[in-house]
């Protein structure tokens, strides 16, 4: 009992560390941003704010992350990749809120960054796909959220409230997989989301930009690969992509309706399922909500896969499969509507 109630005070010290080196770190980013001009400036097509809002703020939520297991966890092989990777993808961030990036480099990056992961030992480990296929899923897997992550990143506060959902849920995952190093990261995660969050809720006064976003991907998407989820059946294994739903949604949604309009899908797009709710009349409060209700509702669902027979699991994926396909046929249709 002793050493429950310690190791819970210590996983509620990792999370409050996070929060209080990420709630003071933002506003001196903030400030950082604002001297060197990295701001984003309204563009009237997919920025409407009235003001230009600073860049950064991803930099604060990874040395907040990075200052809080510094002190609570020892940097064992795992941390150490990940982190790494971490720092890859921050960098890479950087140059590219500089407007220093070029497309194909940045996908280079993200490629070096997801091999650093499987270099130490971080890959899809499911005992029905051998390593030659579980090696490339996981770069297609890496790239997909670290970029669905920045995708998503385009209304205040739906990129860092959905993230920090699922790391709340990837907790959970840790915990009861028993996995110490994973459950300290997510609330590190967890609590660097919430210290930035204030800053970036509507109306924000700062952005994550590229460096906050892919590294939320990064993460996210990482930490989602040391989970074990097939206890109850093998479909268990879906249970990533339920738990991080809603970016592969918008990615998904976006790049099919681009596709439709005989568009590149890698272009910046007003077709995202926020844009279009908030062309219907809803507001920016609204649509962040429901949005973290839904990844609330989601993330149990990937928890309840995880234990349930192969059946039941059957039936969870079926409704959120088909709950997706409405929202694929819905959503443009709301656009059009409005434009008729």
């Amino acid at each position: 009992m002793i050493l429950k109630d310690i190791l819970i005070a210590f996983f509620v010290l990792t999370f409050l560390l996070g929060f209080a080196f990420s709630y003071y770190l933002t506003p001196r980013f903030m400030d950082l941003a604002s001297r060197f001009g990295l701001v984003d400036r309204p563009d009237g097509r997919l920025k409407h704010q009235e003001e230009p809002v600073p860049y950064l703020g991803g930099l604060a939520v990874f040395l907040a992350f990075l200052l809080t297991l510094a002190i609570t966890y020892e940097f064992s092989p795992e941390v150490t990749g990940i982190l790494l990777a971490g720092t890859v993808i921050v960098i890479l961030g950087l140059l590219d809120d500089f407007g220093a990036l070029s497309p194909g480099l940045k996908f280079l990056g993200q490629v070096v960054a997801t091999a650093v992961l499987i270099k130490s030992g971080i890959y899809i480990k499911l005992t029905f796909v051998p390593v030659y296929l579980a090696i490339p899923l996981t770069f297609l897997w890496m790239i997909a959220i670290i970029n669905a992550f920045n995708i998503i990143d385009i209304m205040d506060g739906l990129s860092p409230g959905t993230a920090l959902i699922a790391s709340l849920t990837l907790f959970a995952v840790a915990l009861l997989n028993d996995r110490l190093p994973v459950a300290i990261m997510t609330l590190a995660l967890a609590g660097s989301l919430a210290g930035f969050l204030p800053y970036n809720f509507h109306p924000a006064r700062v952005y994550l930009g590229d460096t906050g976003s892919m590294f939320l991907g990064l993460m996210l998407g990482s930490l989602g690969l040391e989970g074990s989820y097939t206890n109850g059946s093998l479909l268990g294994a879906l249970a990533p992509l339920v738990i991080l739903g809603i970016p592969i949604f918008d990615t998904a949604l976006v790049m099919w309706v681009r596709w439709r309009k005989g568009l590149s899908p890698f272009l910046g797009s007003p077709d995202h399922y926020s844009l279009v709710l908030k062309r219907a009349g809803f507001s920016v409060r609204k649509i962040v909500l429901v949005t973290y209700l839904v990844g609330i509702v989601l993330g149990g669902l990937g928890l309840l896969l995880m234990r349930v027979n192969f059946h039941t699991a059957l039936v969870i994926i079926g409704s959120v499969g088909f709950f997706f396909l409405v929202g694929f046929f819905l959503i443009p249709g709301m656009d059009r509507n409005r434009k008729n």
